[in-house]
């Protein structure tokens, strides 16, 4: 019975990391300068899919297609910037790790200080709010009714002072 599953996790294992090996990508290039060029475009573009990786970081399915589409562009021979702009016209300017700063792109670049911003206000607004609130004087028959509140709970206190000892 051991023998039998010492086999079978054996075989699992091995059916594993044969699965993990086949699905590795290997791309031959002419020069290291096609290949350093590849690095950095798949460095560049996001994986539209995972929304927050590279096509260099991600196995999205889309990824390995956008990958493969990088390489075969750079060996015809056309420019970062073609290859680029290919991925802008397919996906939009999201692709772009780093987007162009233009109309549609507007958010994604001042949105986050925008939002920073409108915290820190929210923020001296409620301290002032506070501030105001804690200076704020008592009229004459609050005060009163504060001295007799004051009053009832130092007489409860002597009487259960008393009844203790």
């Amino acid at each position: 019975m051991m023998r039998l599953l010492f086999l079978l996790l054996t075989l699992t294992f091995t059916l594993g990391l044969g699965q993990s090996m086949a699905s590795a990508e290997f791309y031959e290039f002419e020069t290291a300068e096609q290949e350093r060029r590849f690095n950095q475009l798949t460095g560049e573009l996001r994986c539209p899919k995972c929304q927050n990786q590279t096509i260099a970081d991600s196995d999205a399915p889309l990824s390995q297609d956008m990958r493969q589409r990088v390489y075969e562009m750079i060996m015809a021979g056309n420019t970062n910037a073609e290859i680029i702009d290919f991925m802008k016209v397919r996906y939009g300017d999201f692709v772009h790790y780093r987007p162009p700063v233009n109309r549609s792109t507007l958010i994604l670049w001042f949105g986050p200080l925008l939002a920073f911003l409108i915290g820190i206000i929210v923020i001296v607004i409620n301290v002032r709010m506070r501030r105001n609130d804690a200076e704020a004087e008592l009229t004459a028959e609050e005060e009163a009714r504060l001295r007799a509140v004051m009053a009832a709970g130092d007489s409860n206190e002597s009487k259960k002072e008393e009844h203790t000892n």
